[in-house]
């Protein structure tokens, strides 16, 4: 395994705005630095990977070299876009954070996302790769969002100054369907120099793949026989869960219905009886009133008349 310190330099200019990657250039980016991050601190424990970006107001490291993820992780939440990419400007501060790394015993590599334009010369790229050259330091460029004329050829160029034995690279990635970080996935960018990268590398290449294949869950049951079981069984409890939860819903439901119909029913009848109540009622005062009524009609009887 490499020993290796990493500065990873961000691009957050205006262009980053673009919606051509999925979902946006820059979140796509930050996904892609999320991967690498994670493959560089678990390929060995004793790398450490730092991050800067390269637009904005200027440079600025937000975590130097550091082999605690969360902490480089946290560092890229809240990044305001803005301004112009400064690539030059970035690889020399990523230099500098590199030569005070704290184990000299590290290799250093620096990785450049650049999705903007580059208004640099190309001679000035070259002589810059020539002292990274000078000073061992390795490159990585992941060339994506704006194509302008020059700008593929620019980077050609760095790259060819700084190359020394292959450590360095480089990767075009078109705007497309495909997220960022899945093209990166299989580039030496992500894996390492020809070692077959990390467990954590590898993992994601082989779900990325299983993926792409159609396998359930996304993992090939012939590779990892046990982990495609235990999956399996987990989403077969969780469904056997939620049709018992659904059943125990309709149940209930039922049970409130049935026991909304006698009390419906009961103060039907209550209803009732006060309306029978009332009826009779007034039956009986129709009734006192009709002998009064009677005893007014009658005529006065003889003896009232002498």
């Amino acid at each position: 395994m490499v020993l290796e310190a990493t500065m990873i330099c961000i691009d957050n200019s205006e262009w980053m705005r673009n919606g051509d990657y999925s979902p946006s250039r820059f979140q796509a980016q930050a996904d892609a630095v999320n991967l690498i991050c994670g493959a560089k601190t678990q390929s060995n424990p004793e790398n450490t990977v730092g991050v800067l970006t390269m637009a904005g107001k200027g440079v600025r490291v937000l975590v130097t070299p550091t082999g605690d993820l969360g902490k480089i992780l946290a560092c890229m939440h809240g990044l305001e876009i803005g301004g112009e990419m400064n690539l030059a400007a970035g690889i020399q501060v990523a230099q500098l954070a590199l030569k005070h790394r704290q184990n000299k015993k590290q290799q250093q590599r620096i990785i450049i996302f650049a999705g903007s334009p580059i208004k640099h010369e190309k001679k000035m790229l070259e002589v810059i790769g020539r002292k990274l050259k000078k000073n061992s330091v390795a490159l990585d460029i992941i060339n994506f969002g704006e194509e302008d004329e020059g700008k593929t050829e620019k980077l050609e160029a760095l790259l060819a100054a700084v190359n020394n034995n292959d450590t360095s690279h480089i990767v075009h990635v078109p705007a497309g369907p495909s997220a960022l970080s899945d093209v990166l996935i299989s580039t030496p960018i992500f894996t390492g120099d020809g070692e077959g990268g990390s467990g954590f590398a590898a993992a994601a290449a082989a779900a990325a793949a299983g993926g792409v294949s159609g396998f359930e869950f996304g993992v090939d049951p012939n590779l990892d026989p046990e982990l495609a079981l235990a999956l399996r069984v987990s989403m077969e409890e969780e469904r056997a869960r939620q049709e018992a939860a659904a059943k125990k819903a309709a149940e209930d439901a039922a049970k409130q219905e049935k026991g909304g119909e006698p009390e419906a029913s009961s103060q039907d009848a209550t209803m009732t009886e006060r309306a029978s109540a009332s009826t009779s009622e007034a039956d009986n005062k129709t009734n006192d009133l009709m002998p009064q009524e009677k005893n007014e009609d009658k005529p006065p009887n003889e003896e009232e008349k002498k």
